[in-house]
């Protein structure tokens, strides 16, 4: 079954592709000519995908954020350690990430049909944006021909994320180093209306938080005493990974605006959420959002802001690779 896209009303976001993607030297419908169904096939295959497992839209558009995020959008996130080299996904930061096995899927589709055209980059560039669709988000338009990297260091990976527990001047200062701005930030976590997390990503606010006078063990002042009580019921301790929480109650297999609506009542699962409302700039576009009357201008924001950084660091033309396998280099 075809995706069937729902179209924002905004040709701004095709000028916008257009115009990054200029700078960039990408190009929509890169594939025309040398892979002319690359986007139908990539579509059909993830409606497939999302069918069967609803949940990993979230994971798979996290996957597109962890690569970008280090060395720029060039599937480096997707290569497996060596011998002599530990690569990204062994990475702390990225134990937790799903979904390789459907980019594989996806690129193994491709590969049937144009052997050696469509980057690995591009294959998941495009799942991201496709299971935010799914996922009743909105659509943009993806300019192509990134290329896949052929470097991958577990110890980029840890220096380059953002953390979970980041506040807004570190986390600025991470998406300016890819020329993402504060608008971006406030935006693009809007993302984590999708998806779940593991109890140790988010459990030291629990159970660890320091007091004014230096005592440890507190809760987190900024999350709400009965949400929280709520999380310590599913997490036991710091340590415990048995357990997973959804990072937007209630519906987090749906794109939408009640991220924003938990992060203004101080129900953030993160504390890089709960930052959000401690920056004058990020607290108003929060609380905007959060009236659930401009659903319209997010999807629009989170296009925009989607677009960029799929731009973040691509390879191009004869650098790097096309890889035939996402997992291991030509």
């Amino acid at each position: 079954m075809a995706i069937r896209f729902l179209l924002l009303p905004l040709a701004l976001l095709v000028l916008a592709a257009a115009s990054s993607a200029a700078v960039a030297q990408l190009e929509i419908g890169f594939y025309s000519k040398t892979c002319p169904n690359a986007e139908k096939i990539v579509g059909e295959e993830m409606a497939k995908i999302i069918a069967a497992a609803p949940s990993l839209a979230g994971p798979l558009l996290r996957l597109h954020f962890h690569d970008c995020f280090v060395r720029g959008c060039d599937a480096s996130v997707m290569l497996e350690s060596t011998e002599g080299n530990v690569a990204e996904k062994d990475a702390k930061p990225n134990k937790s990430l799903r979904g390789f096995g459907s980019v594989e899927r996806v690129k193994a589709k491709l590969e049937a049909a144009c052997p050696g055209i469509v980057s690995c980059a591009d294959v998941l560039t495009l799942m991201s944006r496709d299971a935010v669709v799914l996922a009743k988000g909105p659509f943009w338009p993806v300019a192509l021909g990134r290329r896949d990297g052929r470097e991958s260091s577990a110890t980029e990976a840890s220096n380059e994320l953002p953390p979970a527990s980041g506040d807004v001047p570190l986390l600025v200062k991470i998406f300016a180093s890819k020329g993402l701005n504060l608008k971006d930030l406030v935006v693009l976590s809007g993302a984590h209306t999708l998806g779940t997390a593991h109890c140790p990503s988010f459990a030291d606010r629990l159970y660890n938080t320091t007091s004014e006078n230096g005592t440890s063990g507190f809760v987190d002042p900024s999350l709400d005493s009965e949400y929280a009580d709520k999380l310590r019921l599913k997490c036991k301790s710091v340590d415990d990974r048995t357990m997973l929480s959804e990072m937007d109650p209630g519906s987090f297999m749906t794109f939408d605006t009640s991220y924003y609506r938990h992060v203004a009542k101080r129900r953030g699962l993160f504390r890089s959420d709960a930052a959000l409302v401690f920056d004058a700039t990020t607290k108003d576009y929060v609380q905007h959002i959060a009236t659930g009357k401009f659903d319209v201008e997010f999807f629009r924001d989170f296009s925009e802001s989607m677009i960029k950084m799929g731009d973040i660091g691509v390879l191009t033309g004869a650098e790097g690779e096309i890889r035939k396998k996402c997992h291991v280099l030509n």
